[in-house]
């Protein structure tokens, strides 16, 4: 299941995704984090100290390479040139299980506070005035097309802060979209901006309070999320350790819980993947009227295989 943090900047989207991650994988889940955020925290936040730095490259490095090998043999696509990153799998394709022994994860993933975690890559200064960060995300985009997860597996992805997030159609990627709110006018109002553009593509999505100190920081959670406030989490004396170096203790029960409830959330989304194909063909075909035809020089409608089916079935199917 495809889980993705979102929220406003500073909202707590990071540690949540982190913690989140940490609690699967500690249970003996099968989970892969990714980082998608513009800032590039989620390794720290699963417990690499700052002044490390992960050992395998980031998805975006390597973005051709990936491209040729999800696009095996599929004769629709004539080349990684020709293949962007909405470009949806079709027969001869590869697909990917979540972490499993193939060309991707082997390069880009490594275990970080016992959580598998790949990155997108920060944005630097060799980006400014040439490029925006969600063209590095679209190797994440690529990965989650061709993706092939289950039950019971987990694929956790912190996304860029605020409407960013909806600069793409990686949004309609997921099972299920927590948003992260403080209990602040702010937040609220990142809230309902999500909850709009969410609706509009029958995207799922629940909210997850954060940082709540008191009844009255409840109060207006509740006052102004309504029925949508899945869970909250507290305050945390454990997190705060955990940022200022301090690694003792253990998380609150309270936020124990909370992050339990995620995961039963997660648990009882239906996995619809004729809405996904649907979803990825549509960005497709938007991608290939407003830019993608020129910009490659190819007719990237004829790239939609009509007879792929995605899901289980489709692994054993494909070559």
């Amino acid at each position: 299941m495809r889980v993705a943090f979102v929220g406003k900047g500073g909202s707590g989207k990071t540690t949540l995704s982190a913690l989140f991650s940490r609690r699967l994988a500690h249970s003996g889940a099968p989970v892969v984090a990714i980082d998608g955020d513009i800032n590039q925290h989620l390794a720290h936040a699963l417990g690499l100290a700052e002044e490390e730095h992960l050992t395998v490259p980031p998805l975006s490095t390597r973005t051709g390479e990936i491209k040729d090998y999800l696009r095996g043999t599929n004769p629709r696509i004539a080349s990684r040139e020709a293949m962007v990153k909405t470009t949806p799998p079709g027969r001869g394709s590869r697909l990917l299980r979540p972490g499993g022994d193939d060309e991707i994860h082997s390069r880009h993933l490594q275990v970080v506070g016992g959580v598998p975690l790949m990155v997108t890559g920060a944005f630097d200064e060799s980006d400014l005035g040439v490029a925006c960060y969600h063209s590095k995300l679209g190797a994440v985009e690529l990965y989650l097309n061709h993706l092939v997860d289950g039950p019971g597996e987990y694929v956790v992805v912190d996304m860029t802060a605020g409407a960013d997030a909806f600069a793409s159609g990686l949004f309609t990627r997921f099972d299920l979209t927590f948003v992260v709110v403080e209990p602040t006018r702010k937040s609220v109002s990142v809230l309902r901006q999500y909850r709009e553009h969410a609706a509009e593509f029958g995207i799922p999505v629940a909210v997850v309070g954060n940082k709540v100190t008191d009844a009255a920081d409840l109060d207006f959670l509740r006052r102004h999320v309504g029925e949508g406030l899945l869970t909250h989490c507290e305050l945390s004396p454990f997190v705060r350790a955990q940022e200022q170096g301090r690694g003792q203790g253990t998380l609150e029960r309270h936020n124990a819980l909370a992050l339990d409830r995620l995961r039963a959330a997660v648990d009882a989304r239906p996995k619809d993947w004729t809405a996904f194909q649907r979803h990825a063909v549509d960005f497709h075909l938007r991608n290939a009227a407003a830019w993608a035809d020129a910009a490659t020089g190819h007719r990237l409608a004829d790239q939609v295989d009509p007879e792929f089916e995605h899901g289980p079935a489709a692994l054993g199917a494909l070559v």
